[in-house]
């Protein structure tokens, strides 16, 4: 029977890893667990955001047919995914963190507050650490060890936590995501999930399991505790992707226009400086700080599965649900058509991969929803028909199979159906 930990950084770019050559980013954890497994250079995600592409991650389902087409847009319970196929091994899936689906509505009735939120766990995993769907049982935790933080009563709000500390010197000439966060990197939601994964895995040691371990970072609030928020200095790394201006890049498009309305109330609610190219460098520079963060506490999950036995034994998956244009087509976010938006990592480390293909880097196109007819390949389970994808085990032992797609697929679904600001803004 297998042992799986499948692992989610959210918004994690796939060019940020030192491995595949990046300019600054630092990620010695990720890049050693490549070393000894498989990592996947063209990976994309299907979709764009949260909801649908995680949607896709775990059902193996192109959004076309899953459906789940924005935050909130439910996903229809006659879709298997991973964790109920898991579950036929007799298994007990686990998740902390979110899976950021919402529920079918059907069986509900219509005041339920799971109709009312897309932060629902996914049917057929057990949430092992309760109100990880949000930010609720991370602040509860430090607000017990002495801080005053307010407790956030929903699933999308963005409690005080994330204020960056008021006082802290030479904030002002940094720009206004320099200033790190007001509790240390030991203290971080990040290790505060990180610390729950590692007591499963100790008190799983030896037997048969499947962790899913999602964390937010480097999701925004952009900000990182210290010292990982001046880990990397703005000036460093590669130039923006981007036309001269703002104005050249929204006139090739309506939707790049849209896409420049959604850059200036993100610049609002950060009060960021519309011209300032130093802004956003320096937002990039935290943003590959909170990286950096996740890799040094992925690094102690690691070495925690080492301790206990079971690391020869674990199918380990790392990605994410989608990227980040980083100011890239004067965007930021991930709700845009762009390469940035949907290039992410996924790095593989299976227990049958030979010596000889350890480390390997693979070029070919591969897809998010190769994970599931992966994982199912794993178990030794039969792949569900629903499946778009194809599973990775070839290449996971040492072989290049004799087909394989050419491109990637992903789609962008614009509409917002509730709010209709994107209909207004395209005057559609």
């Amino acid at each position: 029977m297998p042992k799986i930990l499948l692992i989610t950084a959210d918004q994690w770019r796939g060019d940020c890893l030192g491995r595949l050559g990046h300019d600054c980013v630092q990620t010695p954890h990720l890049d050693a667990l490549a070393a000894d497994g498989v990592q996947f250079a063209r990976h994309y995600a299907q979709c764009t955001p949260c909801g649908p592409s995680r949607a896709s991650l775990h059902t193996g389902m192109y959004l076309m047919n899953h459906r789940s087409a924005r935050n909130g847009t439910p996903l229809s319970s006659r879709f298997t995914n991973a964790a109920l196929e898991l579950r036929k091994t007799g298994m007990r899936p686990a998740l902390i963190g979110y899976t950021d689906t919402s529920v079918d509505p059907r069986g509900y009735d219509a005041a339920d507050a799971a109709l009312h939120t897309y932060g629902s766990v996914l049917p057929g995993f057990e949430q092992l650490v309760p109100e990880s769907e949000g930010p609720v049982a991370w602040v509860n935790f430090l607000r017990a060890r002495g801080y005053d933080f307010e407790v956030a009563t929903h699933h999308e709000d963005e409690p005080d936590v994330f204020e960056p500390d008021p006082n802290f010197p030479g904030a002002a000439d940094r720009g206004p995501t320099f200033a790190p966060a007001r509790y240390p990197a030991e203290l971080s939601d990040t290790a505060f999930s990180v610390n729950h994964a590692i007591d499963y895995l100790r008190g799983h040691a030896g037997r048969d399991w499947f962790l899913h371990l999602s964390l937010l970072r480097p999701h925004p609030p952009f900000i990182a505790p210290a010292p990982y928020h001046d880990m990397y200095e703005p000036d460093a790394g590669p130039a923006f992707k981007r036309h001269d201006n703002a104005a050249a890049e929204a006139s090739l498009h309506p939707y790049f226009a849209y896409g420049q309305a959604i850059a200036q109330k993100f610049r609002n609610d950060y009060g960021m400086d519309m011209a300032s190219e130093r802004d956003q460098r320096q937002l990039r520079a935290t943003y590959w700080g909170m990286v950096s963060e996740v890799d040094t506490n992925l690094g102690r999950l690691f070495s925690a599965l080492r301790e206990t036995g079971d690391y020869d034994d674990t199918l380990i998956v790392f990605t994410t649900d989608h990227g980040e244009q980083l100011w890239d087509h004067w965007w930021i976010g991930k709700q845009s058509c762009f390469e940035q938006s949907f290039h992410i990592p996924l790095i593989v480390r299976a227990p049958a991969t030979p010596e000889h293909a350890r480390g390997t880097i693979v070029h070919h196109f591969t897809e998010a929803v190769d994970i599931v007819p992966t994982l199912c390949e794993h178990a030794g389970l039969a792949i569900p028909a629903q499946c778009d994808g194809e599973a990775l085990t070839p290449w996971l032992q040492g072989n290049t199979p004799s087909r394989w797609r050419e491109y990637a697929f992903y789609e962008l679904d614009f509409r917002e159906v509730v709010a209709q600001t994107s209909e207004q803004l395209l005057q559609i």
